[in-house]
């Protein structure tokens, strides 16, 4: 018999014998096409490197630099002081056979979630996902780091992309956010003043807003030049039952001479005084009769017709004061920062100024001292130019001053020195300097495929020239040979229309609408209203009640806050008696809410949800704490997550519970469902909505009704056709990405961004979804 090589790799023959005869039964444990029996043994296993991630709850919103922190750690690793990322941990990250990330351009979780349906694979294969902050003008920069001089070489298969050099010099300061937004010249206070979309975009009051229709205008609508008076302006405001009023006002001019100083008695009862901020007592306020009417009609006769407030984050002054003033400076977005953060006024005021504000020592703030720091903070801008300002560093001071904060705290963590320490070896406005230079000198080449390349900005720019389709036969052509890969894919123009995204926002709002709205009845005449609340207020928190009066015998419209207490409703009391009336649950019967039960269906099966169930019924008093040790008897309980009230903080009468195995938690939901805790009987079901989907729909809710395209007006039948298109663009693209992860190594982190919208138009926060390819082709847990 001819020798054998043993499959584990050794030289030994295949057979057991020293002429490399078989041992006797060796054939019978050996099947056909087999290399032999292995005399030492199966082969060891490798590592598998995995992804743990604290994405469940409300923190599950990623910010461009985290996701920075992550590819750059999954790239390098531990030999090139790259650490591990702050909210999440790669395990065994040196076994990483390589990083692909797949960035889905123009598209935001609003697409993701509006044609869920056709992200069949998408939804199915990566466990971890998490919501990303608007997309900025640089975000492939923002991904591997700035000063990336990266010049694709196009091509009608794809670009490739290999990085020669990655940090510009020190010196150059066209990479601070403040030159990139009004250039390096000085120019007049006008270049200075918000633009009509900037003052939509940072929800100023304007004429024609919602809920701005009795705000009173201070007809200040004189042309503004360059010497247009400044008036700086601040409020503090108290927490009433009507929610933010003013009770403190101050109007300074530009010599810093205090013009108005006024106390102002709020028209509802104040439930908080926050007095650590408004320096405002009930004391203080008893003698008080100013009203905020008197306010606004001096303010308006103080104010010249030319005249420009200044005030930082000046949109909530306004707000409170319910005034509508055309022509301002936000000295919160004149400082310019990256990916929307802004700098405290208190820090601006000692970095810039060299004043020292709102003291620990005093009681609250003073209006007065923190208007005339906007003003005076204003005017150095204007009269030193954006080059100046940009020259002070900003970023590297506020970095400085935590350092020392910290060093003056014995008891601060070790971590949170060395976090800071690296910002302050990479100069912040270069602190994310290109990790991929790194890869070039080990001789790796990282890939860049797609329709968008890089300016010698670092900006994007855009090649229609290369179809979807022809990027991913690059891909599985050239994403093997590189360790680094970033894969682009994009849609046409049309389809990201402004209009076409404001009509898509529009159906979602309804469709989400309509999933949280079901109809019971019909009652009595004389039904108890408060008893129909108090069940159906069971299943979860409810948004609003009303009766319909429409209908023969009245009926009762529920609409909640969460798709799972809606969905609890119709499988448990449809049916039911309550209020002395057998009923009937039904969700509105609309053309959008046809595939509603497939729809459900699929979140249930969604692999984000697996292992999580909701649970309803909570006593409002119950603390977190309380709850761990309630369900502490639940096997393989991982996590509990607590929802709040994303306006007043407060906990709901409802929880997510995840657990370790989902049998443990088809388990839990036998032993929950009818649990009466602490004399609440509790419901449960499978979950729906992760915590990012939730917030997500909150936000849709509360804030998207202002987004609003230019050309709404178009034909219906148009944007429907577009749509249909849409969403046939989508599955394919779906199917792309399917195809490329299947041809990915095992063990490869693979990253998908939908980067999110932002333009004047509106915006749309983006998803990220991730997970390390296995065996089992599933990101691993």
């Amino acid at each position: 018999m001819a020798k054998g090589v043993c499959v584990n790799g050794c030289k030994r023959p295949r057979g057991g014998g020293e002429d490399g005869e078989e041992p006797r039964g060796a054939r019978k444990k050996r099947r056909l096409g087999d290399g032999g029996v292995c005399p030492h043994g199966p082969k060891p296993k490798e590592k598998s490197s995995r992804l743990s991630a604290a994405l469940f709850g409300e923190d599950c919103e990623i910010s461009h630099d985290q996701m920075y922190e992550l590819l750059k750690y999954a790239a390098l690793g531990k030999c090139h002081n790259a650490t591990q990322p702050s909210w999440c941990h790669i395990y065994h990250q040196s076994h990483l056979a390589g990083v692909v990330v797949i960035v889905l351009h123009e598209m935001s979780q609003l697409h993701f979630y509006k044609f869920y349906l056709q992200f069949k694979h998408l939804r199915k294969v990566f466990r971890h996902r998490f919501t990303l902050p608007p997309s900025s003008a640089n975000f492939l920069a923002n991904l591997y780091g700035e000063g990336a001089n990266l010049n694709p070489q196009n091509t009608a298969q794809g670009s490739t992309s290999t990085s020669s050099r990655c940090i510009p010099n020190s010196s150059n300061l066209q990479w601070d956010p403040i030159i990139q937004k009004y250039g390096e010249e000085k120019q007049g206070l006008t270049s200075y003043t918000l633009t009509l979309e900037e003052l939509k975009k940072n929800d100023y009051p304007m004429k024609g807003s919602p809920g701005c229709e009795d705000y009173m205008h201070t007809e200040c609508d004189q042309q503004r030049t360059d010497s247009s008076p400044l008036f700086g302006l601040d409020c503090e405001m108290c927490l009433t039952a009507k929610g933010n009023e003013v009770t403190h006002v101050s109007l300074v001019d530009a010599q810093g001479r205090c013009l108005l100083n006024e106390l102002v008695k709020p028209e509802s009862r104040i439930v908080n005084y926050r007095t650590r901020f408004s320096g405002i007592t009930r004391k203080i306020l008893l003698p008080v009769k100013t009203k905020l009417a008197d306010i606004q009609t001096r303010l308006k006769k103080m104010l010249p017709r030319d005249a420009v407030l200044v005030g930082h984050s000046l949109n909530a002054d306004l707000q409170a004061l319910q005034m509508i003033h055309p022509s301002v400076i936000d000295t919160s977005l004149l400082f310019a920062r990256n990916e929307g953060r802004r700098f405290k006024l208190k820090f601006l005021a000692k970095a810039v100024l060299g004043k020292e504000i709102q003291c620990e020592q005093k009681l609250g703030h003073d209006p007065a001292e923190d208007a005339r720091a906007a003003l005076e903070l204003a005017q150095f801008f204007i009269e030193q130019g954006p080059a100046k300002v940009a020259e002070l560093n900003l970023e590297m001071l506020l970095t400085t001053e935590r350092l020392t904060e910290i060093s003056q705290n014995k008891s601060a963590l070790q971590l949170q020195q060395n976090t800071i320490q690296r910002q302050l070896n990479d100069p912040p406005h270069l602190s994310k300097p290109c990790f991929l230079d790194c890869l070039q000198m080990t001789g790796q080449k990282p890939l860049l495929l797609g329709r968008q390349e890089l300016d010698s900005s670092g900006l994007c720019q855009s090649n229609l020239s290369t179809s979807n389709k022809q990027i991913l036969q690059r891909a599985l052509k050239d994403v093997p040979l590189s360790t680094f890969s970033i894969i682009q894919f994009s849609l046409d123009p049309e389809y990201v229309a402004p209009h076409l995204l404001a009509g898509i926002c529009e159906k979602v709002k309804v469709k989400l609408t309509d999933m949280l709205t079901i109809y019971a009845g019909p009652f009595d005449e004389s039904f108890c209203l408060k008893s129909v609340k108090k069940e159906f207020g069971r299943c979860g928190p409810i948004r609003s009640l009303t009766v319909v009066t429409e209908t023969y015998q009245p009926y009762v419209c529920i609409q909640y806050e969460m798709l799972e207490a809606a969905q609890l409703a119709v499988e448990n009391l449809n049916g039911a008696e309550v209020a002395g009336c057998c009923i009937k649950v039904q969700r509105p019967v609309t053309g959008t809410m046809l595939d509603c039960d497939v729809l459900i269906k699929e979140l249930e099966l969604d692999i984000e949800n697996e292992g999580v169930i909701y649970v309803a019924g909570l006593k409002k008093s119950l603390t977190e704490t309380d709850l761990q040790e309630e369900f502490s008897q639940l096997k393989d309980l991982e996590a509990l997550f607590l929802p709040r009230d994303l306006q007043s903080g407060k906990h709901r009468n409802c929880c997510f519970l995840k657990f370790q195995k989902s049998e443990s938690a088809v388990d839990a939901l036998g032993v929950i469902n009818g649990w009466a805790m602490r004399g609440s009987r509790l419901r449960s079901r499978k979950a729906l909505a992760p915590g990012h989907l939730w917030r997500w729909i909150w936000q849709m809710d509360h804030h998207n009704g202002k987004q609003r395209g230019d050309s709404l007006c178009e034909k219906k039948e148009q944007q429907s056709d577009l749509e249909q298109e849409l969403r046939k663009k989508l599955k394919k693209l779906d199917q792309h990405i399917w195809k490329l992860y299947r041809s990915l190594q095992n063990n490869t982190l693979c990253v998908v961004l939908f980067p999110g919208v932002n333009s004047m138009h509106g915006s749309q926060s983006g998803l990220g979804l991730m997970g390390i390819k296995d065996d089992g082709e599933r990101s691993a847990c």
